[in-house]
């Protein structure tokens, strides 16, 4: 039933996402929403598929319910497939007891069965977080070329951020020599984007000896690269040129959204040559009223837009009312804005009612000042939530009490 692939892709889906506060109490990390109609995942995953890489494990932990539904069989980004397609894999009860991902490396050895299903000659390790297009097939090329046992796609980043990133140091030939997580005082600029290629059998040898190492971490970057290192295996740069963005914070997620908008936007999502997939949920077409203004945004279908939208990116089935102002914000799925309501620099998270008359956010500061509304939460009319605000159904109980 499964036929040997050359190339098996392994998609790191299961974190957390802590640094987003209330976007991920109740949704993973990657099923969180992007661009309108996207969602973080469908990067990665359209990524694989215009890369002609059809076989893709996704590895689910935390809160996977909206993950594993959004996914589903996977036929909207063509990997319904019998004999691969896609395959939600969480942790699971095996002789020894039921055992949650202790790291990126233990997830993948966990589920060292299913890549052996399909006896591939290559595993690509990838993360579910990152706002990207990449062709895997040109890693996948040089990593063959160079007789690579392992390859790390990097991205040049400035030195002076140099420090925030795992560095690869590396020779004339992209070699890998060395690397350091974090550095003081980085040696070069080469920026691990946790993206790796690994000779599937080595990658097996590495996993097994790193799970029975009690002081392992079970971390790619912690442990199995620099036990590779070590071990003197032939190690390679990728260098990838294009746009990247790790959205695990609030600032960078609003930046990301940021970035679509213009004439000329740091990272199109419409690309005829470079589809990014997507389930599809059909909405009637946005309706924008006689007394509406939009302006450098984009907007979803099933919105309806009565008030004023400006750099704005907004979600399916959002409401904006006559009298409303809403600027510099993300706007997820069936929000509804009341009547007179100013929304300013904020995400709001999705079924969120806003009520009239309130003010949500401030203007610009810094990416700290970001104000973020949670789901499915009433916001009472003329309430004011302040910049840089994290708002649950706590805070609001807490604000109603003062």
């Amino acid at each position: 039933m499964y036929k040997k692939k050359e190339c098996v892709a392994m998609l790191l889906a299961g974190g957390q996402g802590s640094r987003l506060y209330t976007l991920t109490e109740q949704t993973a990390k990657p099923a969180v929403q992007f661009g309108g109609k996207y969602r973080i995942i469908d990067f990665p995953m359209s990524n694989c598929v215009n890369s002609g890489i059809y076989t893709v494990g996704v590895l689910t932990q935390y809160q996977p319910l909206v993950l594993n539904e959004y996914i589903g069989n996977g036929e909207p980004w063509d990997l319904d497939r019998v004999a691969s397609g896609v395959r939600v894999l969480p942790p699971y009860q095996g002789s020894n007891g039921a055992d949650w991902y202790k790291g990126t490396a233990n997830a993948i050895y966990q589920n060292l069965n299913f890549i052996d299903r399909y006896d591939p000659d290559y595993v690509l390790v990838l993360s579910g977080d990152h706002i990207y297009k990449m062709d895997y097939s040109l890693m996948l090329k040089q990593h063959k070329e160079t007789g690579a046992d392992c390859t790390i796609a990097v991205l040049d980043v400035p030195l002076d951020q140099a420090s925030r990133f795992g560095i690869m140091n590396t020779d004339e030939e992209n070699r890998i020599l060395e690397f350091e997580e974090k550095p003081p005082h980085p040696k070069s600029t080469k920026a691990s984007m946790g993206i790796y290629i690994f000779n599937r059998a080595l990658l097996t040898e590495y996993l097994i000896r790193d799970e029975a190492d009690p002081n392992s971490s079970k971390d790619f970057g912690k442990n199995v690269i620099p036990a590779m290192l070590n071990d003197g295996r032939r190690m390679f740069a990728y260098a990838f040129e294009g746009y990247w963005k790790d959205v695990g914070t609030i600032g960078s997620l609003w930046e990301a959204n940021m970035d679509l908008l213009g004439s000329d936007p740091a990272f199109r999502l419409h690309d005829p040559e470079w589809r990014i997939y997507f389930r599809n949920n059909a909405e009637p077409p946005h309706l924008i009223g006689d007394f509406a203004r939009v302006t450098n945004s984009l907007i979803t279908e099933g919105c309806e837009i009565q008030g004023v939208v400006e750099n704005c990116v907004l979600s399916s089935g959002v409401k904006v009312a006559r009298g409303a102002y809403v600027k510099d914000s993300v706007i997820m799925s069936g929000v509804t804005i009341g009547e007179g309501a100013t929304v300013n620099y904020s995400i709001i998270d999705s079924d969120t009612e806003i009520g009239a008359g309130s003010v949500i956010g401030r203007t610009k500061s810094t990416p700290e000042n970001i104000a973020l509304v949670g789901s499915g939460l009433s916001i009472a009319p003329g309430t004011d939530i302040p910049g840089g605000a994290m708002v649950n159904a706590k805070y609001l109980a807490e604000k109603a009490h003062k």
